[in-house]
């Protein structure tokens, strides 16, 4: 079955940390790429990383540096380490799966993802 469930957020200064979860059922976990995109409220979404099953990685530019994305196949979960958080990084943040190799643009082609899950960042 697919199930997608995001857990983590919450309200951080500027400057914090938050680990963002994603549980995922055996169904969507075996997607290719699983990755994080995040919306805030009028805005469009934005991809924000993504892993493939290889381990290979991509980010968005604005958060290189500062948000790791990992992957724990006996969990079958998907995470995403988040630092030197800021303003602009307040939004609700979504896990998706992805049943293609993730390089360069790959929301268009999620098939499925949670419900999310609310990050606050304070100045």
């Amino acid at each position: 079955q697919v199930q997608l469930a995001e857990s983590g957020g919450g309200s951080v200064q500027s400057g914090g940390s938050l680990r963002l979860s994603c549980a995922a059922s055996e169904y969507t976990y075996s997607a290719t790429c699983m990755g994080w995109f995040r919306q805030a409220p009028g805005e469009e979404r934005e991809a924000v990383a993504a892993i493939n099953s290889d381990g290979n990685t991509n980010y968005a530019d604005s958060v290189k540096g500062r948000f790791t994305v990992s992957r724990d196949n006996a969990k079958k979960s998907l995470y995403l380490q988040m630092t030197s958080l800021k303003p602009e990084d307040t939004a609700m943040y979504y896990c998706a799966a992805v049943y293609d190799y993730c390089s360069g643009s790959w929301l268009p082609f999620a098939s499925y993802w949670g419900q999310g899950t609310q990050v606050i960042v304070s100045s």
